[in-house]
């Protein structure tokens, strides 16, 4: 009887102790901690107050989310005052590494100015090559060239891109950014996540003419019937700003080829109404459009091949399934577009695959394993598990090159007389590489981790 009511008097004690501690302030620590042991209070803690200790580590979790908001923020402003300031972009050699193909990639650090992230924390950026100089974009707006990555200082253009997207959609996430470069017969396009109402996005560019001093952009509006996924309200409680797409590329003097993500609104794939999910033709006289290519989930990479008339485009897949897919320009119907397949078809899963929590997304988007089967195009190749697929170029007669961000490698490939891959050859360059460009015999590659320009030399 005893043993109980000292057992009793010691939780009430305690009770009482712990109880003043949370809701009169840490002036009662040092009572506390002359009785019991830091082991023995943090056990009381846990067990006898959880609320307690799970609205703490939800305050810390919540603390730490702002502080890393502030970092990025503080990123973010940085790159736009050194955009507003028209710095000069500085550019240093780093190093030369050796690559398994027995090629020498020269690096080129971009020593200022790319300092916020496509992805994460990686200073994330573009390339063109137009008229003897390369060009250089930041996922923010600084827009730099230079004649030669020689020549150590890159020369800023001033432009207005931030009336198109700014610090209050960069805040809003990392995920907000621009898309694309592309300069073409004195003019210059560039993609980028539009906000086109309030918390409603979707993928626009902006195209200007050139001038080394000043570009003044002004909006392409194709998307005439102002289309736009909601952050939060849409219709399968999912938004990822990742799966914009956002390539650009030449077609011919009138037409523009443009590539655009569902912002993980898998259903929009299927949905010939809209404008995502599609590879598109855009008229940049009049702003029309038609559909090329539909039942796309990311579509990162573009390549018009202009003597076959086929155009490769490559796109991320989910967990699983990034693609390198053909697309026949004489094949294309404007009241049937080509059809890949997303999100019905797919050689990956979705995240965390084919759990509980996924029964009805599996019910809405199956992702059956073969395309054929299910009546849309097989792609050229299905990497499993990802890669992190990115840019597409060709580097000679048939022969193509794909970048990787994840894998942080380039695929080497051949297209025979049916139009199939072979001698694909990995070379791993060792950093996550966002953009390709070819010209002279020269392959540049953005390299992000490091922000800085690779070069390959195929002479």
């Amino acid at each position: 009887m005893k043993k109980k009511i000292v057992l009793i008097f010691v939780i009430l004690l305690t009770t009482f102790l712990f109880s003043s501690y949370f809701l009169m302030g840490k002036g009662y620590f040092s009572i506390i901690s002359k009785i019991f042991t830091t082991k023995q209070i943090q056990n009381i803690k846990e067990y006898i107050f959880p609320y307690k200790v799970i609205s703490e580590q939800k305050k810390t979790i919540a603390d730490l989310d702002i502080r890393r908001k502030k970092n990025f923020s503080y990123l973010f402003e940085l790159e736009l005052n050194s955009k507003k300031n028209l710095d000069d972009i500085q550019i240093k050699k780093a190093e030369e590494v050796e690559l398994s193909n027995n090629k020498i990639m020269s690096k080129f650090t971009i020593g200022s100015g790319f300092y916020s992230a496509i992805y994460r924390t990686n200073p994330g950026g573009y390339i063109d090559y137009y008229e003897n100089n390369l060009f250089i974009i930041s996922s923010r707006g600084i827009l730099a060239y230079g004649q030669s990555l020689e020549d150590k200082n890159f020369k800023q253009i001033e432009n207005n891109l931030n009336d198109f997207i700014g610090l209050k959609q960069f805040n809003r996430s990392i995920t907000f950014s621009l898309r694309d470069l592309l300069i073409y017969k004195n003019k210059i396009f560039i993609s980028y996540i539009e906000e086109v109402k309030e918390d409603c996005y979707n993928t626009s560019f902006v195209y200007g003419d050139l001038n080394l001093e000043k570009i003044k952009f002004k909006k392409l509006s194709f998307n005439k019937t102002n289309d736009c996924i909601h952050f939060s309200n849409n219709i399968d409680k999912e938004f990822n700003g990742m799966q914009s797409g956002g390539r650009i590329v030449h077609y011919d003097d009138n037409h523009v080829l443009f590539s655009v993500g569902e912002f993980r609104n898998r259903y929009l794939a299927q949905d010939k109404e809209s404008i995502n999910g599609k590879v598109i033709k855009v008229n940049i006289d009049n702003s029309s459009y038609e559909i090329i290519s539909m039942g796309h989930r990311n579509p990162q990479g573009l390549y018009y091949d202009k003597k076959n008339d086929f155009i490769i485009e490559t796109e991320h897949g989910p967990m699983g399934g990034d693609e390198i897919n053909l697309i026949e320009i004489s094949k294309t119907d404007k009241e049937n577009p080509l059809n890949y397949g997303w999100a019905i078809v797919s050689a990956g899963e979705h995240y965390k695959g084919k759990i509980k929590d996924n029964k009805e997304k599996y019910k809405k988007y199956p992702l059956y394993k073969s395309h054929t089967k299910y009546g849309f195009l097989e792609p050229l190749k299905s990497f499993v598990p990802s890669i992190g697929i990115s840019e597409v170029t060709k580097i000679g007669n048939n022969k193509f090159v794909v970048s990787s961000m994840k894998d942080k490698s380039l695929y080497f490939f051949e297209l025979n007389n049916k139009k199939e891959i072979q001698n694909l050859e990995r070379v791993e360059v060792f950093e996550r590489v966002r953009d390709l460009k070819f010209q002279n015999d020269i392959l540049y590659l953005f390299l992000e981790d490091t922000a800085s320009i690779g070069v390959i030399s195929f002479n």
